[in-house]
């Protein structure tokens, strides 16, 4: 179902941060959404509006939510949300109905004949997103997504409809278990927020990021609201004070119209990041304070800077002009940080109504206050970045391309960077000269041969920065291109699929020998042994998967980088063992090796019955595929599958009663293993806000389950942090820990006993 709440059954696991839910949705009534609409200035259809109410309510009649309330509790906050917004009538609409044709007999035509062609269209495009599992890597999840994008390309109300969609489920998430709650935090934080970012709306994208932050590490959550809590009445005493002074300074001075003067505190997710990236305490944290001016026009924000630095001393390389470079995603203001009287440093964001509006409300603005943003062209430049997503995938083989492609193009963060003419070009945070080259144009790219920065030569790998100038020096030889190592030094998707298409289209037989050489070793590695002749029937499904019409097309990608082989081979290797190795190797993880009857002198034999032995996995030593192992014959249980180092077999060794050895016996993992075993990690680091939420987020996107986890902090200063997994085997958890050991403060990350 589109809905994760949709079920009676999910019981609530914890309460809702403080101040992070709007009234009980309990209170939301048609009647109070139509007083709304009533009350506002802008015109609505509000027949058309409580017609789509009754048609969604009979739709979901009898449905549920995990909270006990009825279903249309949910669409009826949607259309809420999107009220808040300022969308139109259709889309108010759209957020009734949006659930609609998922969960409910219903269907797309039923919509259109009473709603309308355009209604349609938008129920449409929010049930293609509602059906991705942003993790799943299936074909038909990375089509839906593709499709979700091309729908936004046309209409961008699709997505602002699934994030109000989404900030309701996240308001509610506390009703669903543990797990549940841990990946759609960090599918939002990882996807749904950084989508509202790019779209301007700031509103939205703290609200996603807080909700996410909290149950990804509600430890790090609480000390930050706890910390700004215990400071509230001194922050909103500092924070009027600073208001009365600026208000009565400006008094003195002509303004069109009377600016407005508003005080704000960062969101504590905001708060956490400056103290994660830049290794700070609270108190080193100069724009948790800050106040913003708004006035007429661009002119006046320049005069109120002037008069700001003039009353107040401005923080060195504090300063920052989004109005003359606005951000990639059309934020404008000025900021700058100062000490007043008291040393406590404060941040002061200077715009126009019109800046304001864009920055509050980003793309919703043109439903909004439409005076708010320049018509279509405006449109068009929030817009381009979906383009240039959808642009760059159009040439890949790889339709699960697209996913990943939206969590690395989507970066919450990037950097303008100047050409020599003065152009600014705005990318992900990390791009490099070559990114910068492609982002100017793909024959440029291909071409490059060099980068100058600031005019000093820079290696192709130089990551830029915001505010520098970048010049590319290119080769005048026609036959110039790429290299493939570039592959692994872009950052953008966009080069990375430029410079595919190029080998691709130039070296197409150099890629067949190269790929087929690749999966020909990838084949032995993993102990697939077909004849060559079988090999395109045995690939015919991943050769639809990638949109290969032959096997040397199949060969081809795999040459050019189009295919990455390390993704394939555990499904490819799955398979082969389950259609070629099902009579050679036992399907059991564990296979008893007993010795034979004395007289026969052969040694140990594989036990032909093994469906006959109960095996369990020994808790004091939890072995896992990889581990040597011996099993111990227990009395009514079965074999206990120990690990050969375990304490337990070590002393019963060194014990030798004969009887006692006789009841252990050799064991060994079979090479088709895929059960998932529980083990247990511990990790010793620096106690710090957010170790938790580092931690668990390695963990969540490495796709391990977390069966159990704890955190406690240590008489030393440090922390210590406990968790109960499910890997493959040794391999996979040694992968993880390395990963686990790179995190900022981490002292050591050991493979607990129990």
């Amino acid at each position: 179902m589109a809905d994760e709440n949709k079920t009676s059954m999910a019981k609530q696991s914890e309460p809702v941060p403080k101040g992070m839910q709007n009234a009980p949705t309990q209170e939301l009534t048609i009647s109070t959404l139509a007083k709304k609409i009533l009350d506002m200035d802008k015109q609505y259809d509000l027949s058309k509006i409580l017609s789509a109410y009754q048609f969604a309510k009979k739709a979901h009649a009898g449905q549920k939510r995990s909270s006990g309330e009825p279903y249309i509790i949910h669409p009826l906050a949607v259309a809420d949300i999107l009220l808040d917004l300022g969308m139109d009538t259709d889309t108010i609409c759209v957020g009734l109905l949006h659930d609609v044709v998922e969960d409910t007999q219903y269907t797309l035509d039923d919509i259109r004949k009473k709603f309308g062609q355009d209604v349609a269209i938008l129920v449409d495009g929010v049930t293609k997103l509602n059906r991705i599992p942003i993790f799943d890597k299936e074909q038909q999840q990375a089509n839906n997504v593709r499709k979700i994008l091309l729908a936004m390309s046309h209409d961008i109300r699709v997505m602002i409809i699934k994030l109000a969609d989404r900030i309701h489920n996240m308001r509610t998430l506390h009703f669903l278990p543990l797990e549940k709650q841990r990946r759609i935090a960090l599918e939002t934080m990882n996807i749904y927020a950084p989508i509202a970012h790019r779209l301007g709306i700031r509103t939205v994208k703290d609200e996603l990021e807080d909700l996410s932050f909290y149950y990804l590490d509600s430890f790090a959550y609480s000390e930050i609201e706890h910390i700004m809590e215990i400071k509230k009445d001194e922050r909103e005493a500092f924070i009027e004070s600073i208001k009365v002074r600026i208000r009565k300074r400006l008094e003195e001075e002509y303004f069109a119209k009377e600016p407005i003067i508003e005080g704000r505190v960062k969101s504590i997710y905001g708060i956490y990041k400056k103290i994660y990236i830049n290794h700070k305490s609270m108190d080193e944290i100069y724009d948790k304070y800050a106040v913003r001016v708004i006035v007429s026009t661009v002119a006046e924000c320049y005069m109120v800077l002037g008069i700001m630095h003039d009353m107040f001393r401005p923080l060195p390389n504090r300063f920052k002009d989004y109005i003359s470079t606005p951000k990639s995603n059309m934020y404008q203001s000025l900021h700058t940080t100062v000490l007043g009287r008291e040393s406590i440093p404060f941040e002061i964001q200077i715009r126009t109504w019109n800046m304001h509006v864009s920055a509050e409300y980003g793309i919703a603005a043109h439903w909004k206050y439409k005076e708010g943003i320049q018509g279509k062209d405006k449109m068009e430049e929030w817009l381009a970045w979906v383009r240039r997503v959808i642009e760059s995938q159009q040439t890949s083989d790889d339709v699960e391309e697209i996913v990943r492609a939206i969590k690395n193009d989507l970066s919450p963060e990037d950097i303008v960077v100047m050409t020599p003419r003065g152009d600014s070009i705005s990318l992900p945070v990390g791009s490099t000269v070559i990114d910068f080259a492609y982002r100017i144009h793909t024959e440029i790219g291909h071409k490059t041969v060099g980068g100058k920065v600031d005019g000093k030569m820079v290696p192709l790998d130089y990551e830029l920065k915001t505010g520098e100038i970048c010049e590319i020096l290119t080769s005048k030889d026609p036959g110039k291109g790429p290299n493939r190592a570039w592959l692994g030094i872009v950052r953008t998707n966009e080069a990375k699929s430029k410079i595919r298409s190029w080998f691709k289209k130039e070296c197409r037989e150099e890629n067949i020998a190269t790929g087929k050489n690749n999966l020909e070793q990838e084949f032995k590695r993993a102990h697939i042994r077909l004849p060559e002749s079988d090999w395109e029937m045995f690939l015919a499904d991943d050769l639809k998967r990638h949109n290969c019409a032959t096997l040397e097309d199949f060969y081809a990608s795999i040459g050019y980088g189009g295919i990455m082989l390390s993704k394939i081979m555990p499904r490819l290797k799955d398979r082969y063992v389950k259609e070629y190795g099902s009579e050679e190797e036992p399907e059991n993880l564990v296979t008893p090796v007993v010795p034979q009857h004395e007289s026969s002198g052969k040694g140990y034999i594989v036990l032909d019955k093994i469906d006959d032995c109960v095996f369990k996995f020994a808790q004091c030593c939890n072995p896992l595929p990889g581990d040597d192992i011996v099993g111990f014959i227990t009395r009514g249980h079965g074999i206990s599958v120990h690990t050969v180092n375990c304490v337990n077999y070590q002393s019963a060794r060194k014990r030798n009663d004969p009887d006692e050895m006789a009841r252990w016996l050799p064991v060994q993992w079979t090479n088709n293993a895929s059960t998932l075993i529980p083990t247990n990690i511990e990790v010793i680091a620096v106690d710090r806000v957010g170790l938790v939420f580092d931690i668990t987020k390695i963990l969540s996107e490495s796709h391990i389950q977390i069966l159990h986890s704890s955190s406690r902090s240590l008489r030393n200063g440090n922390a210590i942090f406990e968790a109960s997994v499910r890997v493959a085997g040794t391999d996979q958890l040694y992968t993880i820990m390395d990963k686990v050991r790179k995190i900022h403060g981490v002292i050591t990350v050991e493979r607990a006993k129990k």
